[in-house]
């Protein structure tokens, strides 16, 4: 597969483009770590900023305070969500699931 060929401008948009929702994914996980946001408003939050949207769901988990990588891969399994799977990419059930499984261990 052959990428497209972007010229010098459009290759500099990309990458402030590329920086700016790199920012919001460490604010927003920042801001989880120090308990300012939930991990259901952040769920909900994606809907409206697709930076949050690209967020995979084990670095969501792992920004959580008392929760590590294992920790997270465990949470994923035991909810059925792919280790791979982003934000983006839970359904409706697995949501509800997420919130529900970290509101009855706080």
């Amino acid at each position: 597969m052959n990428l497209p060929q972007l010229s010098q401008q459009e290759r500099a948009d990309a990458r402030i483009k590329a920086l700016a929702a790199r920012a919001i994914r460490s604010q927003i996980k920042q801001d989880l770590k120090t308990g300012q946001v939930s991990v259901a408003v952040v769920l909900d939050a994606a809907a409206r900023e697709p930076a949050l949207d690209r967020l995979k769901v084990c670095e969501l988990l792992e920004a959580l305070p008392g929760i590590g990588k294992v920790r997270a891969t465990v949470i994923m399994s035991e909810l059925g969500i792919a280790p791979t799977r982003r934000v983006r990419g839970l359904g409706v059930h697995q949501r509800r699931a997420l919130v529900d499984y970290l509101g009855e261990q706080r």
